[in-house]
């Protein structure tokens, strides 16, 4: 379509109809043919929209008023909803935001995999999608001159001062309150990202859903001033307090953590429990955050894996050694592959910790370690991969093929490199069998899948 043939005006007025929800949960619907993108917009719905962005290929517009109301549109229970970004579904039932991250799954294995006839179970929700999260991230700012913090507006780091958030743990309302009153009772500078001044640059809460042990970390912009009146402040306020940790971030950086941190009171980890296993959690390691969850998506990964105690097994980008000690339950040896070497050391402890000693854990790139494996004789019959939200690199997916497993197990938080990396594997060899979504974050539009590959006749030829 070209420029001349745009039907929308900036600033204009249209009524128009959502038939879809995009990839950050915005509304999708058309008006002559002309793609239009309405944050707050429902499926079903007929509405009245402002353009206010237009570009060649699609427009943005602004939510006037519902004409027609969807079935499934429900009251925000958050008085933040509209303004923070880090929640998009609120608005949207439950059995509705499930419905749409299914198929948000199978239109981007159609769409960006060329995969067709997949079947993509029902999304496994939660009881109460509600208090879910066991880490929270709080950035600190000036607002109206005061320092404050809380959590940015959506798309920009200007930030909102909550009390409470319902995603997250209740403890995080008291830690708030009494960061606050360090902050305002000791003068404490908050971080300026415009100057790249300011002290303290955020507040990270960690909690053991199963265990009731909370760590703390204050992320600042070199040394903290007052750190003994900052203990006893969070000592005396916070009962299952286990540890204070003061990690240091001097880059001018959106990364919230750096990687030297000291402990300030108490210990520098807190421990939990997913099933049977215990883990030992340090400041900088990945764990998933919704403990609820991540049962059932590790239950999916055996039963995926279908072990019968003689495999060898692989776990790429194996973090702290989770999915991994899951996995060693049930093989005969697994090998846990992971690039940050504190995480690697403390995959090693939670081996340690659960008396399990067919696990091994090494440190690198598992497009480097994998091969290596391959050439000391180590023959993998079921791959497991975990990668972050950019998907497996190429090298690595090359590296799986040539080593040939019988079967794939990959664990993706991201719709689009998941049907990427399908897409890869189908081309060499590798046949689709299903996948399941799982909601490890309700009231997002993210959502968690767990995809079983199986080897075909040509596996591993190319």
């Amino acid at each position: 379509m070209s420029t001349t043939q745009i039907p929308v005006e900036k600033n204009k007025d249209y009524e128009m109809n959502i038939d879809s929800l995009g990839s950050t949960g915005e509304g999708v619907g058309r008006i002559k043919g002309f793609t239009v993108f309405v944050e707050g917009a429902l499926p079903g719905e007929r509405i009245l929209v402002k353009i206010v962005k237009v570009t060649k290929n699609f427009a943005y517009g602004k939510l006037l008023h519902i004409i027609q109301r969807s079935e499934k549109r429900t009251e925000p229970p958050c008085p933040y909803f509209k303004a923070c970004g880090g929640c998009h579904l609120q608005h949207l039932s439950y059995e509705g935001q499930l419905e749409y991250k299914r198929q948000r799954v199978e239109d981007a294995l159609e769409r960006i995999g060329h995969l067709k006839d997949v079947k993509v179970q029902p999304a496994l929700g939660m009881e109460v999608p509600w208090k879910y999260r066991n880490k929270a991230q709080f950035p600190t700012g000036l607002v109206d001159g005061r320092p404050e913090l809380g959590l940015y507006r959506a798309r920009s780091h200007q930030l909102i001062p909550i009390k409470d958030c319902p995603i997250q743990h209740d403890i995080n309302e008291k830690v708030m309150v009494l960061v606050r009153k360090f902050i305002n009772t000791y003068n404490i500078p908050v971080y300026d990202e415009k100057t790249h001044k300011g002290i303290l640059r955020h507040v990270v809460t960690r909690v053991g859903f199963y265990s009731n042990q909370l760590m703390i970390i204050v992320v600042t912009n070199g040394d903290l001033p007052r750190k003994k009146e900052l203990v006893s402040i969070l000592r005396d306020g916070l009962p299952p307090l286990s540890g204070i940790v003061q990690n240091y971030q001097t880059e001018r950086t959106n990364v919230i953590l750096g990687q030297k941190y000291k402990t300030l009171w108490g210990s520098d980890y807190i421990m939990d429990a997913i099933g049977d296993l215990k883990f030992k959690i340090s400041p900088l390691s990945f764990y998933q955050v919704n403990p609820v969850q991540t049962e059932k998506l590790y239950a999916k990964v055996l039963d995926y894996a279908a072990l019968t105690g003689k495999e060898t097994v692989i776990d790429a980008y194996c973090g702290i050694g989770t999915i991994s000690l899951f996995l060693a339950g049930k093989a005969a040896k697994v090998y846990g592959v992971e690039i940050v070497p504190q995480a690697v050391e403390d995959a090693k402890e939670n081996a340690k910790i659960n008396n399990i000693e067919n696990a091994e854990f090494l440190q690198g790139e598992s497009e480097t370690i994998i091969p290596r494996l391959s050439k000391l004789g180590v023959q993998a019959d079921i791959v497991v991969v975990d990668p972050p939200r950019k998907g497996c690199d190429e090298k690595l997916l090359e590296a799986i093929v040539e080593m040939s497993p019988n079967r794939m197990v990959y664990v993706s938080c991201n719709p689009a490199t998941l049907a990427r990396d399908l897409k890869y594997m189908a081309e060499h060899g590798y046949r689709v069998e299903e996948v399941q979504p799982v909601d490890m974050f309700p009231q997002t539009a993210h959502v968690e899948c767990v995809t079983l590959m199986s080897a075909s006749s040509e596996a591993g030829k190319c």
